[in-house]
């Protein structure tokens, strides 16, 4: 997996280096030489991710990840510290300016692109996220600024059979998360389906393979976005670099850092909360898009879709389906006399009878206007038409009360009701004949149901 990749170092000598090594492994690479330059880049060619000197005059490289951090267009782009420092401090000055991870001089090569590739992929997931909320909110079924997200108060699953060693990351973490201890993986990995945030992960553990339970954990479709963060001897670098190729998304490296820990938890957990957001943000524009805004009923184009594979189905020997087609009756002279506002009020009261009258199996849906439709699944036409009667009778019984209140409205309604024939039956006929039902029975009078055998 290719990447795009910028490189900020003061020292023109180090900048060739590590371009040099990123584009033999066919890495695009943008350059920069300070820190103002860099922010610049990155605000306009968004690159997957940045590697930052932290020693550079001017603007150092804590500065400008912090600055990368604060900014909504880039702050999903994974940053790596490069520093010829090792120490402490500056780790977790890093980590509380957003850094992703640190990379010490001389570079390690094998650390370098395993670590690339590890935040490659995130990147992909968090952009293809970014693009859909993005079109959403282009196409208006998306609106709002982006809530604010943060790291504390986490769900951590902590996975561990070394129990000093738990209770004590457990106990640093209890003071701003919930979290727990669980030394069995196969109890862990049904905990982990529950509302968690992140999961800690010792991938040197005696009882069981923690790289092996990481791994369970990305291929189950329950777990596989959950963040993992591994606890890793730091002289075991195979181990550490296949924790980032099986999809650890961040190590922590023993003896732990109490503050370093705490840093890369609220680092994790505030990943996941932006994720989280893009992901409900988009399951909630695919619902508007099949949703009817005024009723809260799925629209005309949920229900063709719908109906075509059901009657499909049906004519090749399935269960029938049966559609009513339902008008109320003169809704123009209810919108003329009182209003609109007031119309609208009568058809949020409708689909509330109707939705409550029908099966939890069947379909109902604003057709347009004042017209519905049910399209019920294995539903027999003397069935559809008991249900039609049910319907009418429920709305014609008991006036609408509306304006607050203060109006009582009669309201009735004409229902049209027809089900598949079988062999060379299709979706369109079926309406079809829903539709010349309803004609009849407004002129029978209205207020009537009609059901059309063929």
């Amino acid at each position: 997996m290719t990447a795009r990749i910028l490189v900020v170092d003061d020292i023109d000598a180090n900048v060739r280096l590590l371009q040099a090594k990123l584009q033999a492994e066919y890495y695009d690479v943008l350059t920069a030489y300070d820190g103002v330059t860099a922010l610049a880049i990155a605000a306009a060619e968004k690159p997957d991710i940045v590697l930052l000197d932290v020693m550079m005059p001017g603007m150092d490289g804590f500065q400008v990840c912090k600055r990368l951090k604060e900014d909504p267009e880039t702050r999903h782009i994974p940053v790596v510290l490069v520093t010829a420092l090792d120490g402490r401090a500056d780790r977790i000055t890093g980590l509380e300016a957003g850094a992703d991870e640190f990379l010490t001089k001389p570079i390690d090569d094998l650390m370098l692109f395993a670590r690339v590739k590890s935040l490659t992929r995130l990147k992909v997931v968090i952009d293809e996220l970014r693009q859909r909320e993005a079109s959403g909110r282009r196409i208006g079924v998306i609106a709002g600024a982006a809530a604010r997200l943060g790291g504390q108060g986490g769900r951590v699953l902590i996975v561990d059979d070394q129990e000093r060693q738990a209770q004590r990351i457990a106990g640093e973490l209890s003071i701003d998360h919930r979290p727990v201890v669980e030394s069995d993986p196969e109890k862990a990995a049904l905990t982990a389906r529950g509302p968690v945030d992140l999961v800690i992960v010792n991938a040197n553990a005696k009882g069981f393979d923690g790289l092996r339970f990481a791994a369970q954990l990305r291929s189950d479709e329950h777990t596989r976005h959950l963040p993992i963060l591994g606890v890793v001897d730091p002289d075991e670098r195979p181990r550490l670099v296949k924790a980032l190729e099986i999809g650890f998304n961040d190590i922590l490296t023993r003896p732990i850092d109490p503050q370093e820990l705490a840093a890369r938890v609220k680092s994790q957990i505030r990943g996941k909360r932006y994720t989280d957001f893009l992901r409900n943000n988009l399951d909630h524009s695919l619902e508007l898009a099949v949703t009817d805004q005024l009723t809260g009923l799925h629209n005309r184009r949920y229900m063709t879709g719908q109906l075509g594979a059901l009657v499909n189905r049906a004519v090749r020997g399935g269960d029938p389906v049966a559609a009513l087609m339902i008008d109320i009756d003169h809704f123009k002279k209810i919108n003329d006399s009182f209003g609109h506002d007031i119309g609208d009020e009568v058809l949020r009261e409708f689909a509330v009878r109707l939705a409550s009258n029908v099966r939890a199996v069947d379909l109902p849906c604003r057709y347009g206007g004042e017209e519905f439709m049910v399209i019920m699944p294995d539903t027999r036409l003397s069935d559809a038409e008991r249900i039609a009667e049910r319907i009418r009778r429920n709305v014609a019984g008991s006036p609408f009360r509306v304006a607050g209140g203060a109006e009582q409205l009669t309201v009735t309604i004409s229902i049209g009701v027809a089900a598949t024939l079988g062999d060379g039956d299709h979706a369109e006929a079926l309406l079809k004949r829903a539709d010349e039902a309803v004609y009849e029975a407004k002129a029978a009078g209205r207020n009537k149901v009609i059901a059309k055998a063929a």
